[in-house]
């Protein structure tokens, strides 16, 4: 059944999911610039990103909140983490509070260390909190938007919405898969890009597969040792959200965070690599995240750290390497 959705962000993943939702659905897509909206809707183009997909007449575009989220049953944000407080304090005044709220977002807010599902909370009214959707796992937008196969997560404490939701998004080629743990979905899809740029300096030094593999697999042990502390479901490390989101940013060409890391080995700044791209590398915010609720909740994460070292020059890439394979030998387990 056709249902009145909006989709709020007109990133790469906003406009893939617009597109996705409009096989089925009437979808407004709200974009930040209203030169950004009016050339959607003149050109079926978006003219910044994912340019060569061509926008089907089921979306339509705007540069007004409320005209986005007023009376829409499914309200999806997919904006940068930076700008979920702002964008979604301000919608909360026209969401309806029986629509359901997708977060597709993969971060944690700078200072108050918050997840998302944290900080939507505090926004919206009591009576969305229930319907509180993230979507989670190993989604490329190019690929979603090119008919790929991909399979995702949607957490929910009410699994009862996620499935509402799974039904109402899912494709032959966008499949999706319902959980109850919130944590470990937000936790997973955020710290994977973390290990993400900890691999791209791997790849870009040229240290083999063989530490591609060690860094990984250590990586997701620091991801689930966080997560297990604050509450997240260790099996949830293991999947789509987890281990399935991991691998793919850790190795796809079109991962962001990866890239990242390749350049900061190749000897370029952070600001230079930040400065050349319109598109966000959320892992960049979230290293810093990422320490700080290791430090607040007692857990240690020595590939983060060292991330977040070479981010803020305090190390090379290289002597951050070194400095994790001298670490003190323990057990695999700890």
């Amino acid at each position: 059944m056709a249902i009145p959705v909006g989709v709020l962000g007109a990133g790469s993943f906003g406009t893939c999911l617009a597109v996705l939702c409009a096989g089925k659905h009437d979808v407004v897509l709200w974009a930040r610039r209203p030169e950004t909206a009016e050339a959607i809707n003149r050109e079926r183009r978006n003219p910044h990103y994912l340019s060569d997909l061509r926008l089907p007449e089921a979306v339509r575009a705007t540069s007004d909140l409320g005209d986005a989220v007023a009376d829409r049953e499914l309200v999806i944000c997919a904006v940068p983490s930076h700008g979920v407080r702002d964008v979604m304090g301000e919608a909360s005044a026209w969401i309806h509070p029986d629509a359901i709220v997708i977060s597709t977002v993969k971060g944690i807010e700078l200072g108050t260390w918050k997840r998302m599902d944290q900080v939507l909370a505090e926004l919206l009214d009591p009576r969305i909190h229930p319907r509180l959707v993230f979507l989670s796992g190993p989604s490329f937008a190019r690929e979603i938007a090119d008919g790929r196969p991909t399979a995702v997560t949607l957490a929910c404490e009410v699994e009862g919405y996620a499935i509402s939701v799974q039904e109402s998004i899912s494709t032959p080629s966008f499949r999706c898969y319902t959980s109850r743990d919130v944590v470990g979905a937000e936790l997973g899809g955020a710290l994977k890009n973390v290990i993400a740029i900890a691999v791209g300096i791997c790849d870009g030094l040229g240290l083999g597969l063989n530490a591609r593999a060690g860094l990984m697999t250590r990586g997701l042990r620091e991801i689930t040792r966080l997560g297990t502390r604050m509450g997240a479901d260790p099996m949830t490390f293991l999947g789509l959200a987890g281990m399935g989101d991991l691998v793919l940013t850790c190795t796809g060409d079109l991962s962001r965070n990866r890239r990242v890391g390749m350049q900061l080995a190749a000897g370029r700044s952070l600001a230079e690599i930040v400065g050349a791209t319109s598109e966000v590398a959320e892992g960049v915010r979230t290293t810093r995240a990422a320490c700080a609720l290791a430090e607040l909740h007692g857990v240690e994460m020595p590939i983060s750290e060292g991330v977040r070292r070479v981010l803020d020059g305090e190390l090379s890439p290289r002597a951050a390497v070194e400095l994790l394979m001298t670490r003190q030998l323990r057990s695999e387990n700890e």
